[in-house]
């Protein structure tokens, strides 16, 4: 039973793992680029490479607590009173639920900003409704900014807010964007007001890797990088041939520590069907068929494991 539970505790902390380097990697400002030019209308048809430089500072990965009136900070600086983003305290506020990347875009007009939130999950959830909790998300990103970025009842001052989530392992390649809109159901009168300020897009990834066109240029880029079948070589000749992507060391790292992540996890998985077939019975050479290994190699991950089945 000892045995059973740390292989629970192995597997969930490479889950974790695995989601910290995938995070990373996406955090990569030339990645945020190439997701921008898809998804925010002012840069499309830019050269990723140009939007890299509207990227304002550094992107907050895993650290800016999603909760209401935990998101903020204050601090006191030079006497002064400031508000910013809260990524103090990570330890006491140990469990929160955190945006998984969050950064400022600075407009092509050097004003404005917008604030983008980029979300990524191993499938499409199944305890809830995920556009539900993308409707929460791009709400604390706008609710967050009074007395952060507008103060008392500004309320022109509040920036445009872009919620991305990209959902692996789904049926098929898909995007949409959802925002508001205005029905007049009576009357004429021109309300104002800013119906851009809410921005939600879905991009779906489905297990096979899409050709390389315009279409789904960001999914091939996206199911690339992510992707557990491909080699660390495999996915930087794509990253770098067909997106020039300059691959750095730290790039190179991010993708290798993925690449193995995504090994291990595979790997366990594996072991997980050999035993459950195993305990159900099936032959040694049934088995070795249906995982494609030696009869060989599967006795001796039995014969590994089988003291947790005492």
């Amino acid at each position: 039973m000892d045995t059973e539970i740390k292989n629970a505790v192995s597997a969930t902390d490479q889950d974790a793992q695995y989601d910290d380097k995938a995070k990373r990697l996406l955090g990569n400002k030339i990645i945020l680029a190439h997701i921008l030019v898809k998804t925010v209308d002012e840069f499309r048809g830019m050269n990723p490479k140009d939007v890299v430089s509207y990227i304002e500072g550094e992107p907050f990965i895993s650290v800016v607590p999603v909760e209401p009136g935990l998101t903020n900070v204050e601090k006191e600086e030079n006497g002064q009173r400031i508000v910013g983003m809260n990524t103090e305290n990570a330890e006491i506020n140990e469990g929160l639920v955190r945006f998984d990347i969050i950064f400022y875009v600075r407009m092509k007009d050097g004003i404005s900003q917008v604030i983008v939130n980029l979300e990524a999950q191993k499938d499409n959830p199944t305890g809830y409704h995920i556009l539900n909790r993308a409707v929460f998300y791009v709400s604390r990103l706008v609710s967050s900014q009074k007395e952060r970025d507008f103060v008392n009842q500004n309320y022109n001052d509040i920036k445009r807010v872009f919620s991305i989530w990209v959902c692996m392992n789904m049926d098929e390649n898909s995007m949409d964007y959802i925002h508001l809109t205005a029905d007049k159901l009576i009357g004429s009168y021109p309300w104002k007001g800013r119906l851009d300020l809410l921005n939600i897009v879905l991009i779906g990834i489905s297990n096979e890797l899409p050709e390389h066109d315009e279409k789904y240029e960001l999914h091939r880029l996206l199911s690339t990088l992510l992707s557990m079948e491909l080699t660390v070589d495999e996915k930087l000749e794509i990253i770098k041939t067909e997106y020039h992507v300059p691959v750095d060391d730290e790039l190179r790292k991010d993708v290798s520590a993925l690449c193995n992540l995504s090994q291990g996890i595979r790997d366990n998985t594996l072991v997980d069907v050999i035993m459950t077939m195993y305990e159900n019975n099936f032959t040694l050479e049934q088995i070795a068929v249906a995982t494609k290994k030696s009869v060989e190699e599967v006795s001796a991950i039995i014969k590994k494991r089988e003291p947790v089945l005492a």
